[in-house]
């Protein structure tokens, strides 16, 4: 645009950083003799904020490498008026200028402009919790927070820390605080870490945090914090205090719209400043960009506030474009994000399956288990990918993967796939770079493509894991894998015969039920399914196999195994089994949600193993195989070594810590370490005879004396027929598990509300459901709650104990209550409304005390 002839026009940009300074010097760029201002509040006018959790755990030493500008350079490259440690206090729209308050002297000064744009970013959430704006306590979003928060780090006094919130910065916090030898509680109140993602995606990260020594706790708050004796104690909603050196707060963050609300700017039903695809907000000449601009979603379309760096940068150019005349357009944000967690990386784009129910929108999903590269070359490590799009046309709705390698690639195709409108059955067709060191022939994008179109197209049916975890009463479960593979696992009531023997044993299939097939990742499942559908077979295939399965149901135990000190004796010529990285099957075990929560601020804790001298007898290179090729080598080794020799076995996929420990549960084999090894796992497994194997509470005659049982209604005299059986089980010494699920939960209900945050769906759940065992009905004659008193009244006359009593004398007697974790999320029941010591884990926990049980009872 020619300017020559026209009055330079006079830009003032309040804030810097991505939006504000990208803006800045895109106006320069399109006119040199414009008058351009920047107010930036802070030190520092363009800086990497992105990189700041790394600066402070050491992998990016240089602090100068987070400027990405300064205000000299700024000015000497650009000529812009840049003036730090300036706050605008007031923008007078009628006469075009704004005042700035000089944070250093208090002078204010007035500038006039002709177009205002505005980057005012996020500020950090601060609840209202006690002690959280004292001394120790940090938050990080500024040069000024990182150095303060590595100063006490750098000082090696702290020694622990506590980070509130699971998002991006709690994440990177926790991984950069480890790496600096401090002991990290990672406290979250949601049942998941990032939450953008979905639940079954993130269970790698939450087994990821607690391998490198995480104490993790979701579904959990902060209630207050107390300085005491040099030290903060951190007081939790489940009792419990920890006491560590430093806080972290990294909830999320909020727009800063104090500015623009003054102004009478429209605000949007984010909170966050309302704008159009010009990035123009409700007065024409004045722009908002970055972290504080409301835009709108590509896929859902509804208005969001996607704090990222990438959308902050293209807003400050587009603004500058549409202030000089040229019609610039925001494309919309679809939410395209990865994080790193240790050694894994997480990503998503578009709309999680979450997303897509809060809004009503029809969206089916498929997942795969690929390898981040062809197999046989070295270096290969599994990953997941969940692909969700329209069951009507196939349209991508959105993406989210996990693994060691790879992610980022999978995910920006994806990303454009859903920004060019493209289809599932486009995917199949994308020509994506291939070389055995980068790719497969076959790319995990092409491979979810070619999945997803075998469902558009019906040629096969799915089914998913909450199918699987309670089949219908014509449906069976049918396992196509290897009884080896089965050892490590599979689900509970399944019928297994391996898919390369099913022809051949056809007839121990029923015809009159709807067979719900599973493999490890799916694969075999649907060259299964296709084999059964032509002999007349009514089948499912579940998507992602027996992996996705134990992501959603929870199948990783409690407490994840600690680096345990082993003295390893290897001898003077040992036999080290190199595998062929070619070699094992497709697929692989992942981890899955922990069920309970841990107790200290330490690293978990391991179980004790009587380890002495361990003679690794063989070790195990697995990092290229793909589940079940770790298990299947590690079974193979174990047969082939004499009792108490040892096995070292390095393996890649992230869920083989669970995968590992389930076998050494139920083939008897001594489990002696998991512990991280770059982006692999380490364990050492010592051999066991079987009948060394120690069995939950053997009665005389060699069984099981455990109980357990599903207390599935919140009827009262259901709950009290529970409770008679398991104070008696545990009177004859038995070990008894009850696991409360969706109205069974009432039951364990506080009798009176603990102030928690709900959403309106969850109060107006908590508002129709009984609270707690005083206030059940009668499943029979409650005739309006007299029936529910003349049985009372009965009880009390013949001295029956009531159901409060029961429950006490139970606990008293050590039975163990367990409130299924994705029940209360589907209820909106938090941790604290539940009675004291009582467990919330994930059906895991339940089928594993299931498994050592000679009772197991459904109520």
């Amino acid at each position: 645009m020619d300017t020559a002839s026209q009055q330079p026009k006079r830009i003032v940009i309040v804030g810097g950083v991505a939006g504000g300074a990208s803006a800045a010097a895109r106006a320069r760029r399109l006119d040199e003799q414009a008058s351009i201002t920047l107010f930036e509040r802070g030190r520092d006018i363009s800086f990497a904020n992105c990189g700041l959790p790394y600066h402070i755990g050491g992998a990016i030493p240089d602090r100068q490498r987070l400027l990405v500008q300064t205000a000299a350079g700024m000015h000497q490259r650009y000529r812009i008026d840049v003036r730090v440690r300036h706050e605008v206090v007031r923008i007078d729209r009628e006469n075009r200028r704004v005042v700035a308050r000089n944070l250093d002297s208090g002078e204010e000064v007035v500038a006039p402009y002709d177009a205002l744009i505005l980057s005012p970013g996020a500020e950090p959430v601060r609840p209202p919790i006690p002690g959280l704006e004292g001394e120790g306590v940090f938050t990080l979003r500024s040069l000024a927070d990182m150095d303060a928060i590595k100063a006490v780090v750098d000082a090696g006094e702290a020694g622990s820390a506590l980070v509130i919130g699971g998002g991006y910065i709690g994440l990177e916090m926790a991984e950069a605080l480890r790496q600096r030898d401090l002991a990290v509680t990672l406290v979250e109140l949601a049942p998941q870490v990032f939450g953008a993602a979905d639940l079954e995606m993130v269970a790698p990260i939450h087994q990821q945090l607690r391998l490198h020594g995480v104490d993790l706790r979701v579904g959990t708050s902060v209630t207050a914090v107390r300085r005491d004796n040099g030290q903060l104690r951190v007081q939790l909603s489940t009792g419990e205090a920890v006491d560590v050196g430093l806080v972290i707060v990294a909830i999320g963050v909020r727009p800063e719209v104090k500015l623009a609300r003054e102004a009478q700017l429209e605000i949007g039903p984010t909170g966050g400043i309302a704008t159009d695809e010009h990035m123009c907000t409700s007065d024409p000449n004045i722009y908002a960009v970055g972290d504080a601009a409301e835009v709108s979603h590509l896929v859902s379309g509804q208005n969001v506030l996607i704090p990222l760096a990438g959308p902050a940068n293209r807003q400050g150019r587009i603004a500058a474009d549409n202030v000089f005349g040229r019609p610039s357009v925001y494309r919309h944000s679809q939410g395209t994000a990865i994080c790193k967690v240790f050694d894994l990386a997480i990503g998503m784009t578009g709309l999680s399956e979450r997303q897509c129910k809060a809004l009503g929108r029809p969206c089916e999903k498929v997942y795969v288990h690929p390898a981040s590269h062809a197999g046989y070359y070295p270096g290969a490590h599994p990953m997941s990918l969940k692909l969700l799009f329209d069951p009507d046309n196939g349209k991508v709705l959105g993406a989210q993967a996990v693994g060691a390698d790879g992610v980022d690639k999978r995910i920006d195709v994806l990303a454009v796939a859903i920004r060019a409108g493209l289809t599932v059955r486009d995917l199949r067709d994308l020509e994506l770079a291939y070389a055995p060191p980068y790719g497969s022939a076959k790319d995990p994008v092409n491979y979810a493509g070619f999945v997803a179109s075998n469902v558009l197209d019906g040629d096969v049916a799915i089914a998913h894991a909450d199918q699987a975890i309670s089949p219908r009463t014509d449906q069976m479960l049918l396992d196509v894998r290897t009884p080896a593979e089965v050892e490590a696992g599979t689900i509970p009531g399944a019928l297994n015969i391996p898919v390369d023997a099913l022809r051949d044993r056809l007839a121990e299939l029923p015809r009159d039920r709807e067979l719900l097939v599973f493999c490890q990742v799916g694969l075999r499942g649907y060259l299964a399914c296709r084999t059964l559908q032509q002999h007349g077979f009514r089948c499912r295939n579940l998507s992602g196999g027996y992996k996705t399965y134990q992501a959603v149901s929870g199948m990783l135990p409690p407490e994840a195994t600690e680096p345990k000190e082993v003295h390893y004796d290897t001898g003077a010529d040992p036999d080290v089994d190199r595998i062929d990285p070619g070699a094992g099957g497709s697929g692989c075990g992942t981890g899955g949600c922990c069920g309970g929560q841990k107790k200290d601020a330490q690293a978990p804790k391991a179980k004790a193993a009587d380890t002495g001298q361990v003679m690794i007898a063989r070790e195990i290179d697995a990092r290229a195989l793909q589940c079940p090729g770790p298990i299947m080598r590690l079974k193979t080794a174990m047969e082939e070594l004499p009792e108490r020799s040892a096995v070292a076995i390095l393996a890649g996929d992230p869920g083989f810590p669970a995968d590992v420990e389930a076998w050494c549960r139920n083939t008897g084999h001594e489990l002696l370490e998991v512990r991280p090894a770059g982006p692999a796992c380490r364990a050492v497994i010592r051999k066991r005879l079987p009948q060394q194997h120690p069995q939950a509470a053997p009665a005389a005659n060699g069984q099981p004396k455990g109980k357990t049982m599903v207390v599935f209604s919140g009827d009262f005299d259901k709950a009290m027929a529970s409770f008679v059986i398991a104070n008696g089980a545990a009177a004859m010494g038995s070990p008894v598990t009850m696991f409360f699920t969706f109205w069974g939960l009432n039951v364990l209900r506080k009798d009176v509300a603990p102030p928690v945050r709900k959403n309106l769906i969850e109060r107006m759940f908590g508002h129709m459901m009984p609270r707690g065992a005083d206030r059940l009905a009668l499943s029979k004659m409650h005739m309006g709650g007299m029936g529910l008193r003349m049985i009372k009244g009965i009880m009390r006359k013949k001295n029956v104990a009531s159901l409060p009593e029961l429950i006490a004398s139970a606990q008293a007697a050590g039975v163990r209550l367990v409130a299924c974790s994705m029940s209360m999320d589907l209820m909106g029941i938090q941790q604290e409304e539940l009675i004291d010591g009582v467990e919330t884990a994930g059906v895991a926990a339940y089928l594993d005390a299931a498994d050592h049980a000679a009772v197991n009872l459904f109520i």
